[in-house]
């Protein structure tokens, strides 16, 4: 009997460890990953912003995609030089291999010049898109202090 309150104890502190931990690394803003050479945005359909685009792979059935959408939807309207831009990762099987998604929504932080500075996966947060905004040098205009969630 005591072993199997031992057993449950130990499952219960594991799985709200595991909570803990997912939770954390929902939208966290990280490195971009080695970029492969040469990716044409423009020739895959993607116009970039002048100054910094959030290039957000999603799924139709993404709950969690929708939420983060809308997030950076809020904040690229109050910023003249920011874009966003959503695929379908069915629809770009090609950059979702070329670039390592793994999972949806995965957001790129992408500089004019189509370089991959920041990445986010999972839900996405006004104040996290707005730290991976701030890796890009003058990203933040506009959008300074507008919009806060």
């Amino acid at each position: 009997m005591l072993g199997q309150v031992i057993a449950l104890v130990v499952l219960v502190l594991g799985t709200a460890a595991l909570g803990v931990w997912w939770s954390a690394r929902q939208g966290a803003v990280r490195a971009p990953r080695e970029a492969p050479a040469g990716i044409d945005w423009a020739s895959s359909g993607i116009a970039l912003a002048d100054r910094v685009t959030f290039v957000q792979f999603s799924a139709e059935v993404c709950a969690a995609c929708r939420s983060t959408s809308r997030v950076l939807g809020g904040l690229t309207r109050s910023a003249s030089d920011v874009g966003h831009r959503e695929l379908l990762v069915d629809d770009h099987l090609d950059l979702v291999r070329r670039l390592g998604v793994l999972r949806t929504p995965t957001v790129l932080v992408v500089d004019g010049g189509g370089r991959e500075v920041a990445r986010m996966s999972g839900v996405v947060s006004d104040t996290q898109a707005r730290q991976a905004l701030n890796r890009v040098p003058n990203a933040v205009t506009e959008a300074d202090g507008e919009g806060q969630s």
